[in-house]
């Protein structure tokens, strides 16, 4: 299987962990139930899932008051692409 395919596969993989996970998380908030530290919140958006926690902040209206996030996950976002951008011109163009 081409890396290209891998990459992008592990890419949606990641990113849709953290957006269920940003949900499951404001659904506990809203019970009062045990939540997802923010820690692992933030080791999933570093493993490449930012984009995901990110649309799953405006989805579910989750951690939006919380500055490290509002900035942490789009700049990650940027970030990743960035590096994606630079590596595809490098390897493939």
């Amino acid at each position: 299987m081409d890396v290209v395919i891998l990459v992008g596969i592990y890419g949606i993989v990641i990113n849709l962990s953290l957006f269920i996970m940003m949900g499951v998380d404001k659904r506990r908030s809203k019970r009062g139930s045990w939540r997802i530290e923010e820690k692992k919140l933030w080791g999933i958006a570093l493993a490449g899932g930012a984009l995901g926690g990110w649309i799953g902040m405006s989805v579910f209206r989750h951690k939006t008051k919380h500055t490290s996030f509002k900035l942490g996950f789009p700049f990650l976002t940027l970030l990743y692409i960035a590096g994606m951008a630079y590596l595809a011109n490098r390897f493939y163009l």
